[in-house]
């Protein structure tokens, strides 16, 4: 009986170098049944030609123009056909045997929709790398963390977060998911563009009854911030506003009643924050996003995506807030927070 089919779809956008450098490590992937996929999104750094005079055995796919994370994907997925999808980052170094778990994990559990690998900096090989860690959980106002990284504090992993469990998120550096669910939820939220739209994904998935896993047998190396390093104001305001977005479109109506409110709060502080140590960008792209999210309430473009009739216990929320936490209790790490185990 054959193994199931996975496609590893690269989302570029002129990522030639990090093409160039962690493309054969995905190549050399010893899971047989696997096709590798750029959807390239209007890049204008022959990153195109050079894969087609260096690597001709990728599947190319070329959107028109920059469609950004969430619409590039989506673009390209339609042109897809596998059983399983990996939307993984350009700037991700894979071990060798790293599809076979999350493979397995899935096919023996029908009940998970989606998974990450255990994510390592590709910088600090003995660190977990922001973007995911070794699964990722969201607290009571919609702060994303993870096993192994609370806000900017990354654990070095000495085999802590070794168990595969259920978690809120799965990555977008490396996200496993089933095809079929994908396209059912209607993919990636194309008015995100950029950041926390796999938080959102996989919010979705959980309020239709489907469970998102870690599997820490799995292991790949992330660099971050190749598109958007952090602190940049773009960045800063996809994120804030994103947040905002995903909240109103996920939680039930009074539950989101006085958790925005809060969450609108501790953003505020945030800001003043930045303001008050100089950084008048990052200021400046959480009250952008502040406004943006009122305009978007007021124009009626609030999603109904599964906001309540049924009340679904959902995975690797923490009921708490990690800002207090962390600011306030110096709670640095996740097991210092969360104590499930």
């Amino acid at each position: 009986m054959s193994r199931p089919t996975v496609a590893i779809v690269i989302l570029n956008w002129n990522g030639k170098s990090f093409l160039e450098k962690f493309l054969p490590s995905v190549l050399s992937s010893t899971y047989i049944e696997k096709e590798v996929i750029v959807a390239d999104n209007a890049s204008t750094d022959s990153s195109v030609d050079f894969l087609r005079a260096h690597f001709p055995s990728v599947r190319i796919i070329q959107n028109s123009v920059n469609e950004g994370f969430a619409k590039g994907y989506n673009t390209a997925l339609s042109q897809v056909k596998s059983d399983y999808y990996v939307l993984l980052n350009s700037d991700v170094e894979v071990t060798p045997d790293w599809l076979d778990p999350m493979v397995t994990l899935l096919e023996n559990d029908q009940s998970i929709g989606a998974c990450q690998p255990k994510i390592l900096s590709y910088l600090q090989k003995d660190a977990f790398e922001y973007a995911g860690a070794s699964g990722g959980w969201i607290d009571a106002f919609g702060y994303p963390f993870a096993r192994g990284r609370v806000f900017d504090t990354c654990e070095k992993d000495e085999g802590q977060y070794e168990s595969a469990e259920p978690c809120f998120w799965a990555s977008g550096a490396a996200l496993f998911v089933r095809s079929t669910l994908y396209h059912e939820l209607g993919g990636l939220d194309e008015r995100f563009f950029a950041h926390q739209e796999e938080i959102d994904f996989c919010w979705r998935l959980q309020l239709n009854g489907h469970k998102v896993y870690v599997e820490p047998r799995s292991i790949v190396y992330h660099v971050g911030g190749g598109t958007l390093p952090a602190g940049n104001s773009k960045k800063v305001y996809l994120n804030f506003r994103n947040s905002l977005v995903m909240m109103s479109k996920n939680m039930r109506f009074m539950e989101s009643l006085w958790k925005i409110p809060v969450r609108f709060l501790l953003d505020a502080i945030a800001a003043w924050k930045e303001l008050l140590t100089g950084n008048v960008g990052s200021f400046m792209a959480i009250a952008k996003a502040h406004f943006y999210f009122f305009g978007w309430l007021l124009s009626g473009h609030k999603s109904m995506d599964k906001r309540g009739a049924v009340k679904i216990k959902l995975l690797g929320l923490y009921g708490g807030s990690i800002v207090w936490d962390y600011f306030i209790r110096k709670k640095k790490i996740f097991r210092e927070i969360i104590t499930y185990n």
